[in-house]
């Protein structure tokens, strides 16, 4: 029934834009009390953007870039976390998502998502995939980056049902977002009776963790929950493992404490085998090193450096191969010596 809605509605449509886009207005009116209502005026605002002019289509992403209530909004609360004052930063925050309107919602024939970088959107594609037409959430509109920030903030301030809600917003715009699903995790660490959903969200973000900093807080995670389910030598080869991500004192500490408190020293080998009796993977999903890589070779073959050095250094990250370190100093040296120039 849609698809056929916006098939007659294409073949109305000739060479005169300014016609086309009269027409299309109409089709608006007529179509707005349609079972699909939602779904066609989507894709007739779609097609009027298409009959926009190059200057025209500029204009208007220049007033969208100028008055951007979401990219501002995030601004100002990122100044009050930048000086630890969360409190504000929350006020502000509640403030607007009060007279915040619905944006980019999936509907029957639709799906929106955004993503931070390349590699996500391959990653999605590996192994969530769409049951709907993708469409992408403009980066004009950091609508992931608003509910996480939302729900981090809610999270602090115990608000817990909230944080939970405002995160699970921002997973659904990017259901791959390991640092989303960490968040959760700390929450359902804090207000669950029993540990399930911590242990299974943990999994989802060690499955999609593309850098050093999350894989050390899943394994973290994981040394908590086998402490917590009696564990202890899993507890420690788990905290041990997170060590080659992030050389943490206060993970150092914990480990040293349980150590000497039930007198068990584990070699690197031994936690290894530790986790692999868990099933607990070692390491990035072997799919995101091989993208990490390819990525950062690719954009180094086409002279895009700094995007080239993002990749590199997420993967030596998740790697430590000395290769890509002496790689990232080179290119590193190439980028500030160009910059000199400019």
């Amino acid at each position: 029934m849609y698809q056929k809605v916006i098939e007659d509605i294409k073949r109305n449509l000739g060479d005169n834009n300014d016609l086309n886009r009269k027409y299309l207005i109409s089709q608006i009116d007529i179509y707005k009390h349609h079972e699909y209502s939602t779904e066609i005026v989507k894709e007739i605002s779609r097609m009027i953007w298409d009959c926009l002019s190059p200057e025209e289509q500029e204009e208007f992403a220049r007033i969208i870039e100028e008055e951007n209530p979401i990219r501002e909004i995030l601004i100002e609360v990122e100044f009050y976390i930048q000086n630890n004052d969360y409190e504000t930063a929350l006020e502000k925050l509640d403030a607007f998502m009060k007279t915040k309107p619905p944006l980019y919602e999936n509907d029957k024939v639709n799906e929106y998502h955004t993503f931070q970088n390349p590699l996500e959107e391959l990653i999605f594609n590996e192994f969530v995939g769409c049951e709907k037409e993708l469409r992408y959430i403009p980066d004009s509109q950091p609508l992931e980056d608003l509910y996480y920030a939302y729900g981090f903030l809610l999270r602090d301030s115990a608000r817990l049902e909230e944080a939970e809600d405002a995160l699970k917003e921002a997973l659904k715009l990017n259901p791959v977002s390991a640092r989303t699903i960490l968040e959760l995790c700390d929450i359902y660490k804090m207000k669950t009776p029993t540990f399930n959903k911590f242990y299974f969200y943990n999994m989802d973000a060690l499955k999609y963790a593309y850098s050093g900093y999350d894989l050390a807080r899943v394994y973290k995670n994981f040394g908590f929950y086998y402490y917590e389910e009696g564990n202890i030598e899993l507890s420690i080869a788990c905290y041990k493992y997170s060590l080659k991500y992030e050389n943490d004192p206060f993970t150092r500490e914990r480990i040293n404490l349980l150590e000497s408190n039930k007198n068990i020293s584990l070699t690197d080998d031994e936690c290894e085998e530790y986790l692999k009796s868990k099933h607990i993977q070692l390491g990035a999903t072997p799919f995101i090193v091989e993208n990490l890589k390819k990525l950062a070779a690719e954009y180094e073959n086409d002279n895009m450096l700094d995007q080239s050095l993002y990749f590199y250094r997420l993967f030596y990250s998740v790697n430590k191969d000395e290769e890509i370190f002496h790689k990232i100093k080179e290119l590193d040296l190439k980028v500030r010596r160009s910059k000199r120039k400019i």
